[in-house]
């Protein structure tokens, strides 16, 4: 693997992409860490060591998602969230809007237009979660418990509060274009790389902590069972995120003319996860709404002491509960509008393929979609298990389960991105006869 390192880099194009790719990574890295105008960064430091301490995880999958600048309330506060966001949005759309549907399947021309769509969408949603942010961070919300969290923004007046929205706001399309640098003349997906690279900034710290923290010879026992989880977790995804069913397609030869077209053999690969990490990003989400309502309204009554005490903290049985049944139902509900058993048996049909022992059309259908639904199952318990994983692994270790870095959506994340990044880089290679990294 290292000789294959050291040959991509001696490969000229392929080493001007990887420095690309690296500059990229070190702006976006620096911008993380330039506050934004207004803010007091003596009072943020404070909190912050102060919240690490703790366990705030209301803003946990945010501030993962933005390396850890969100309470820093940098330049790129909201890092690559909002275009995730958009992102779901628009694909879910695709399949509510007729006109969004259209155009996807209008090919290159339609997809540009999606992402023009998605950029804007992503603009409005900065604006949104910045003004939140501000004002979240201006009340002392942000940081419930530290004694200078209502002096972060020492200056509140209304110049001071939209300077700093309109900086958030540019600072994600700032992410935005960076990230659509790297698609272009970098190597990988640069959305995904940026999202990679955000996670992987909190690894080093957050496993240090559970060293620092621990009481077993000196936290160096919790600290070697911690990365024992780790390789143990890193297998176990790389096992599942790479396993699929394939469905045999045979095509019927055709003569047009003096031709013969057809008489191929092919398959149709269906994930055990097809899903990806979307089911896990969509229970954080939809569970982080009455944690923020709770967490806004100061209120005292029963219902708010209710959800403060069950869904706040995040290891009461019923939170696990609820958050598990969440991933399965999303698991299912994504794979159900993303890929569409009738449309590639149509697809088949109209290109004279079939599966061997199945009739083309209603037949072909229903045996996709019951083989979908088979492998569907195995994979939403894989990906509840693993999102769970944070909160059972670390329950002995004083139920920090927030600093726990081998678990849910960050290892699905960085491993998904990690494959697929070395498998771009292996295609180029392989195209110059080289051997890649994976044997």
């Amino acid at each position: 693997m290292l000789t294959a390192f050291a040959r991509a880099f001696k490969t000229p194009d392929l080493r001007k992409k990887l420095f690309f790719t690296l500059g990229i990574i070190v702006l976006y890295r620096l911008g993380a860490h330039i506050p934004v105008p207004g803010v007091s960064y003596e009072n943020v430091q404070t909190c912050v060591d102060q919240a690490s301490k703790g366990n705030n995880s209301l803003f946990g999958l945010v501030n993962m998602f933005s390396g850890g600048a969100l309470l820093q309330i940098t330049i790129f506060a909201l890092g690559i969230m909002p275009y995730i966001t958009a992102s779901i949005i628009l694909q879910l759309l695709t399949v509510v809007i007729p006109r969004l549907e259209a155009l996807k399947k209008e090919g290159q021309s339609g997809q540009a237009k999606i992402t023009q769509y998605t950029r804007y969408l992503t603009v409005a949603l900065a604006i949104l979660q910045g003004t939140g942010l501000v004002a979240t961070a201006r009340s002392g919300a942000l940081f419930s418990g530290c004694p200078v969290a209502d002096q972060i923004v020492p200056n509140q007046s209304m110049f001071t509060t939209v300077v700093m929205v309109i900086t958030m706001t540019a600072g994600t399309a700032a992410v935005m274009w960076l990230g659509e640098l790297i698609t272009d003349r970098g190597i990988g997906n640069g959305m995904s790389i940026l999202m990679f690279i955000s996670i992987a900034a909190s690894f080093p710290g957050a496993i240090w902590a559970i060293k620092t923290s621990g009481k077993l010879a000196d936290g160096w026992i919790e600290f070697a069972t911690v990365i024992l989880i780790g390789f143990v977790m890193v297998g176990l995804v790389v096992f599942v995120e790479q396993a699929q069913r394939r469905i045999p397609v045979q095509y019927a030869k055709r003569m047009i003319g003096r031709r013969s077209y057809g008489g191929t053999s092919t398959y149709i690969p269906l994930k055990v996860n097809q899903a990806g990490v979307i089911p896990v990003i969509f229970a954080s989400s939809l569970l982080y709404i009455p944690a923020l309502i709770v967490q806004f309204s100061n209120s005292t009554a029963g219902w708010a002491t209710w959800i403060q005490d069950h869904f706040v903290k995040g290891d009461h049985p019923y939170y696990i509960a609820t958050y598990f049944l969440l991933i399965v139902f999303f698991a299912f509900f994504y794979v159900a509008i993303s890929f569409n058993p009738e449309e590639v048996a149509d697809n088949m049909k109209k290109y004279g393929g079939f599966i061997p022992g199945i009739r083309a059309g209603r037949p072909t259908a229903e045996y996709l979609s019951y083989v979908l639904n088979r492998i569907t199952w195995p994979g939403s318990l894989y990906l509840g298990l693993i999102a769970l994983v944070p909160t059972m692994a670390l329950a002995g270790f004083g139920g920090a389960n927030q600093n726990f870095p081998f678990g849910g959506t960050s290892i699905l994340i960085i491993v998904g991105v990690g494959l697929e990044t070395v498998k771009q880089i292996e295609s180029q290679l392989q195209q110059r006869n080289y051997e890649g990294f994976l044997r």
